[in-house]
């Protein structure tokens, strides 16, 4: 039996890559794609009319979020109004009781005190605006959707949207020089590790409901991330190490935030490639 299937956010990062993904694999099923512009989760009246008695998904996969980390400092009506009301507003509209919803959560939960790869068990404890409206949003789902797996993720990037990669190959074009914080640790994750991971959990038809981590392999700061771009760039731009205290920004990072997959690794029998492996297939 073909399955019916809603991805919303579908022009942020992963929207994209999970379109491109379907394009060049042609997945079973009926696949929709809604942007904000066709599907406003902050809109009742949006989410009522895709989401209605006679339109019922088996999935919906919501990518939909308010990402700006710095500038939900100064705005943080607009992240809660993503983040948290709009994924309130999804779980009152749809049938939870036929429709599984998978939904894309942050690192950034945690406030990163804690230095080994962090489980589903550790407690959130939000340290910017960002993290604690997507962690809101968790808690949304967690009280209220049975049939749920909230995949939390973080250093996300690829060749489409906005993200690390595409901005540090933008700097590398108009600097000789490039300064890198390396005191904040996690691990860039391709968006490709993301989507399979959405995909095991669609062709497994799995039950076992709840928070997983997925992420890449290993441990890298940003300024590890950076090195490495560059090396595939075979950029001669020179490259500085500094601290969170030599660059400020609004919004605090965790300075740890690697994540322990354990848990979907064993209940769904993958593995994950190591961090520099995805880069480099992401520059071939």
């Amino acid at each position: 039996m073909s399955i019916k299937v809603a991805v919303l956010g579908a022009n942020g990062q992963l929207g994209q890559n999970l379109q491109k993904w379907h394009q060049e694999n042609n997945p079973t099923g009926e696949w929709y794609f809604f942007s904000s512009a066709d599907l406003n989760i902050c809109s009742k009246e949006d989410l009522q009319k895709h989401f209605n008695s006679t339109s019922s998904f088996d999935y919906i996969i919501n990518c939909a979020a308010y990402t700006e980390v710095d500038q939900a400092e100064f705005s943080k009506e607009k992240a809660d109004e993503v983040n948290h009301i709009g994924v309130k507003n999804l779980i009152e509209t749809f049938d939870s009781s036929k429709t599984i919803l998978i939904h894309i959560s942050t690192d950034f939960v945690f406030d990163g005190k804690i230095n080994r790869p962090l489980t589903e068990k550790d407690t959130p404890n939000p340290i910017n605006y960002y993290g604690l409206s997507k962690y809101k949003g968790e808690q949304e789902i967690r009280n209220n959707v049975k049939k749920h797996f909230i995949l939390r993720t973080g250093w996300l990037y690829s060749s489409l949207g906005k993200n690390f990669l595409q901005t540090t190959k933008r700097l590398e074009r108009n600097n000789t020089q490039l300064s890198m914080i390396y005191d904040q640790v996690g691990t860039p994750t391709h968006a490709e590790i993301l989507i399979q991971a959405i995909s095991k959990i669609m062709e497994s038809k799995s039950e076992a409901y709840g928070i997983y981590h997925i992420a890449n392999e290993g441990v890298a700061s940003w300024y590890d991330f950076a090195y490495e771009i560059l090396l595939s760039l075979k950029s001669n731009c020179k490259l500085n190490p500094i601290l969170t205290e030599n660059y400020p920004t609004p919004a605090k990072r965790p300075s740890y935030s690697v994540l322990d997959k354990s848990k979907f690794k064993n209940e769904f029998n993958v593995e994950f490639p190591h961090w520099k492996e995805s880069l480099k297939g992401c520059f071939n």
